[in-house]
């Protein structure tokens, strides 16, 4: 029999529950890749399946040609591979969520759930600007240049790669102001750090235009604007957010 007054345990607090060690992040990484890819692999094979109903979708220029019979199938792949990203992303930030969650709080799960559906919107809107303004716009100027002096042909595979770099990076690009906001809430960034650093950021903001859209000026012309755009929509929402993480913190110490 057990004493009078004896405690009985309670379960353990998440404080005094043991740490994972260095081993078992790995192998939870490594699940959490295999699993990724698992994902991808299953969807790159779907579009592979349908992509033939999509291309003609996709294409707004009578003209272009192939060069050879192999051609086909790079195309084919490169638009599978596209839309496998695009689709794989809220599984892929669901499974990151679910990789740093034990590190979190249960308001900070619940906050950074509702970052999935954001994330994949946000990449929609990107690949709608690029494919409605940046790749229409960047593509008719070049053939229009194009034409003054010679007789264009287009290849298929250079049409779907010029698409592609118009679409797929803005798509990422469009990510920024999320990333801020999430960098606010675990404390890496802060309003301040923004302001201060706003030059340097647009510079920053520049060259990554030039680095991941086409070697073209006039897209990088047009995304420079929605870039600072989107930065200043992450430093307001990094105030938001910052604001929102002083109170709480003063609440909990009143």
């Amino acid at each position: 029999m057990k004493k009078a007054g004896t405690k009985m345990p309670g379960p353990k607090t998440v404080e005094e529950l043991p740490q994972q060690s260095a081993l078992e992040h790995y192998t939870e990484m490594r699940s959490m890749i295999i699993r990724s890819l698992v994902c991808f692999i299953i969807l790159f094979i779907t579009a592979l399946v349908f992509v033939h109903q999509l291309i003609p979708t996709l294409i707004v220029d009578d003209r272009l040609v192939m060069l050879g019979p192999m051609d086909v199938l790079g195309i084919y792949f490169i638009v599978a591979f596209a839309v496998a990203i695009g689709l794989s992303i809220p599984y892929l930030t669901f499974e990151i969520w679910k990789f740093i969650k034990p590190g979190l709080t249960e308001r900070e799960s619940k906050l950074t759930l509702a970052y999935i559906p954001a994330v994949f919107l946000c990449f929609l809107a990107g690949l709608a600007f690029g494919y409605m303004v940046i790749f229409p716009l960047a593509y008719q100027f070049l053939l229009g240049i194009g034409n003054i002096h010679f007789d264009m042909m287009i290849t298929a595979r250079e049409y779907f790669h010029f698409l592609l770099m118009s679409t797929l990076p803005i798509g990422f690009i469009f990510e920024l102001p999320l990333v801020i906001m999430f960098l606010t809430s675990l404390g890496l960034l802060t309003p301040e750090i923004l302001n201060k650093s706003r030059k340097y950021a647009y510079f920053l903001l520049v060259v990554i235009s030039v680095v991941l859209t086409p070697p073209d000026f006039i897209s990088d012309i047009l995304l420079i604007g929605p870039l600072v755009g989107l930065y200043e929509i992450g430093v307001l929402l990094s105030k938001k957010t910052h604001a929102r993480k002083q109170k709480r913190e003063l609440d909990k110490s009143a």
